[in-house]
């Protein structure tokens, strides 16, 4: 068992019961420890103390892994506004000593150059065995990696998540020339590293239920580590004698999974979960690194320039949903009024630190694709949830149309034209994630998530266009029916 103090470990399932292998009494047994963890979005402050429990176990146990199912990025502006974006994620990981990653749906979205540059600074493999890179601009990523433990290799089978059109969450211009191969239907070409090794392991980000059609597929899995990163889980699932493990996202806490092997077949399986917000020590070298990017002058740069000061929501509003619609080429972008957090920019230099006060809340875009009556509904929704206007718009100017009790009944839409929209045609719109959750409002499409932050495409805006001048635009409106 792990030998760590009591404020390290929250024990929860232990013993599980492992398939029956054949090994030979003299095979002595070896254990081995794995620390996952999950979704990590770019949350550096817990790297410090990651890098201390990892080290301590590492005194204890000879053979000590540390593991994540991708996603390393998107969700701290320390990560993701620098000019090398993704680099102090890794740089950390690489102190903390990460045996290996996965690639997340959303680590696509630093764009396949970018990701080459990343893949070769880090320290560790990161793996894929249903991206097929040949024709495009990405390397081919390895399907699988080693776990070395002395004489026993411990094969680990890395799978990136796909949405229900089989493509990964991302924007699809960083997916181009790449194809993809359902992870469940790929995984089972490499049924032989079980044969080979003895052990398998899967590492991925799973849909609801993946996982779970995973391990009754493969029952050569001895270990999958995913599932649902978002569905809390206390306990490892096991399914068709597989052990899967969940953890939560954001760095709050790790699981730490002990197999104990036998020859080449694992005889045992513990599992055990450390909230990372109960490791009191940190890490001094790892953490004095965190405290640096932390105060890095990065975020003080100028990444733009505004003509004239953007004073109040229609002009901040419109800068945001600009930025949304032209970064993901959409024809209509909205933002609620409630999201805009600072109420005046002045004229000038716009940096980093400003778009996180504009805009802190870190949500994602979600696309639509939506007809004027499906648009009207998500106008008025969003009117008669306080009898206000709380959507800005880019690509259109739009009018709530109210009865005498105050409550939107209808919109006037016109497109950046001037002209009303078509109403047999589907038009591209962006939300950001508060507001595809929160709003009740009628679309077909499903939505398909993005990885993009609205102060990503904000950054990415401002350093296209250079310089912005919103004086005196206002493209909302309300007015009484007749």
């Amino acid at each position: 068992m792990l030998k760590t103090s009591a404020c390290l470990l929250v024990f929860l399932a232990l013993l599980v019961v492992a398939p029956l292998h054949v090994v030979h009494a003299q095979d002595k047994a070896k254990e081995i420890v794995i620390i996952y963890a999950s979704d990590m979005r770019g949350k550096i402050d817990a790297m410090g103390k990651l890098a201390a429990l990892a080290g301590e176990l590492r005194q204890s146990h000879k053979h000590v892994f540390l593991v994540t199912d991708g996603n390393m990025f998107f969700g701290n502006p320390v990560v993701d506004m620098v000019k090398e974006k993704g680099f102090p994620m890794l740089d950390l990981m690489n102190h903390c000593g990460f045996s290996l990653s996965a690639i997340g749906n959303e680590d696509l979205d630093l764009g396949q150059k970018r990701l080459n540059a990343r893949i070769k600074q880090a320290g560790f493999p990161l793996i894929s065995c249903n991206i097929d890179s040949s024709p495009a601009v990405l390397k081919q990523p390895q399907p699988f990696s080693l776990l070395k433990a002395d004489a026993v290799s411990i094969p680990v089978l890395g799978i990136t998540p796909l949405d229900s059109q089989g493509l990964p969450e991302a924007r699809r211009v960083n997916l181009r020339g790449l194809k993809f191969t359902p992870g469940v239907e790929k995984a089972q070409s490499f049924k032989g590293l079980k044969k080979k090794y003895g052990i398998l392991i899967g590492l991925g980000q799973f849909k609801a239920g993946e996982a779970e059609s995973l391990a009754e597929a493969m029952p050569e899995f001895d270990l999958i580590l995913g599932g649902d990163a978002h569905t809390p889980a206390t306990a490892p699932q096991i399914v068709n004698n597989v052990m899967i493990v969940r953890t939560e996202c954001g760095l709050r806490d790790v699981r730490v999974i002990t197999l104990t092997v036998q020859g080449k077949a694992v005889v045992n399986k513990t599992f055990q979960t450390v909230s990372l917000g109960s490791v009191k020590n940190a890490d001094p070298n790892v953490q004095a690194l965190v405290d640096k990017y932390v105060a890095t002058d990065e975020l003080n740069r100028a990444v733009g320039y505004t003509e004239a000061p953007l004073e109040g929501e229609h002009q901040l509003g419109s800068m945001i949903t600009d930025a949304v619609a032209n970064r993901l080429k959409l024809d209509f972008a909205f933002q609620n009024i409630g999201g805009i957090r600072i109420s005046t920019l002045p004229a000038g230099r716009i940096s980093p630190n400003d778009i996180l006060r504009l805009d802190p809340s870190g949500n994602t875009v979600v696309l639509y694709r939506m007809n004027p009556a499906e648009i009207k509904t998500l106008i008025c929704e969003s009117f008669n949830r306080e009898k206000l206007l709380e959507l800005e718009v880019s690509g259109m100017t739009y009018t709530a149309v109210v009865d005498a009790g105050g409550s939107c009944s209808d919109a006037q839409m016109l497109d950046a034209s001037g002209k009303p929209l078509d109403p047999g045609k589907d038009y591209t719109v962006g939300v950001n994630s508060y507001v595809a959750k929160n709003f009740k409002f009628d679309h077909r499409d499903p939505g398909q998530k993005t990885s993009l932050t609205v102060a990503q495409a904000l950054v990415e805006y401002l350093g296209h266009v250079k310089k912005v001048n919103y004086s005196g635009v206002n493209r909302i409106g309300v007015k009484q029916a007749e």
